[in-house]
């Protein structure tokens, strides 16, 4: 009987000491930092992965992913500059930069969800508060002010987390901008408006630009006229010359026959086929024509 008493005392004590072994070992994995506090206060922070030893019952071991998170904060309606009401839905990406400040200041998931609710809502009323209604709404690069919006945001979100919780932000992002239904009328009217404004704008470029080609093509235009008519009076002027050369070697060869010829082309430039011509029978054609029936 004593023989079993013992045997189940060192079975329950070997059994002990296994726990407290297990219990003085801990695991900290890649994707995790752990924070060690002794009666309450932190006395380590561990950032390499691995098997990690504690003092069992007086040591306590708290765990943190050390992942990007994303934080998707409720839609919040506010106030523009010109005291326009607008719905903002926005996305944070964090993750936790200093564990030992991250514990202390928020402790867990759920309390840095609440601090970046705070931090994320009272950035985006300041941002928003800001900017005309209209510049979020524009369709123009240069008008629209959503990109400054979002880095403004960004930055003052990163250095007050990163300052006061020991979290990093990574992005501040406005997902989806929408209205109350005493807006939509004049969002939609902005948005025509520009819409027809730009329109115009292509209208009037569009315009301008054929102009300068129906210019541009009558410049050409006169141009190869010119060059045209140059180029005939050159020919013309070629054309005569050698002409008169003819002319003049016709006239040396036989020149009675050229006072022929000229008296000829003489009436054919004022004769047609309806003129009527009497000529006296001495004239000069009828002594030519009758010598040329001889």
């Amino acid at each position: 009987m004593t023989t079993m008493k013992t045997i189940y005392m060192k079975m329950i004590l070997g059994l002990v000491v296994l726990i407290l072994l297990y219990s003085c070992f801990f695991t900290v994995q890649v994707t995790e930092y752990a924070v060690v506090t002794m009666f309450g206060k932190p006395i380590m922070v561990i950032y390499e992965p691995g098997l990690k030893l504690k003092v069992p019952v007086i040591q306590r071991v708290y765990k943190f992913d050390n992942r990007l998170q994303v934080f998707d904060p409720p839609d919040t309606e506010f106030l523009t500059l010109d005291k326009k009401n607008i719905i903002a839905s926005s996305f944070m990406v964090w993750k936790i930069a200093d564990p030992l400040k991250f514990w202390v200041s928020v402790l867990d998931l759920n309390g840095a969800q609440s601090r970046l609710l705070d931090v994320v809502s009272a950035e985006l009323g300041a941002a928003l508060g800001e900017v005309l209604f209209s510049s979020l709404i524009s369709t123009n690069r240069e008008e629209s002010r959503l990109r400054e919006v979002e880095e403004r945001l960004t930055k003052n979100c990163r250095d007050l987390a990163s300052r006061d919780y020991g979290i990093e932000i990574a992005d501040v992002r406005l997902r989806r901008l929408s209205f109350p239904e005493q807006n939509k009328e004049s969002v939609f009217n902005r948005m025509r408006a520009e819409r027809g404004r730009i329109a115009k704008k292509f209208r009037s470029e569009g315009e301008e630009e054929a102009t300068k080609i129906r210019a541009r093509a009558d410049r050409e235009r006169t141009e190869i006229l010119a060059a045209a008519e140059e180029e005939s009076k050159k020919i013309r002027g070629t054309g005569e010359a050698e002409a008169t050369k003819i002319y003049a070697q016709a006239f040396r060869k036989n020149p009675e026959f050229y006072d022929f010829l000229r008296t000829l082309e003489a009436y054919e430039n004022f004769i047609d086929e309806k003129t009527t011509v009497i000529l006296p029978a001495d004239a000069e054609l009828m002594r030519l024509l009758g010598e040329g029936r001889k």
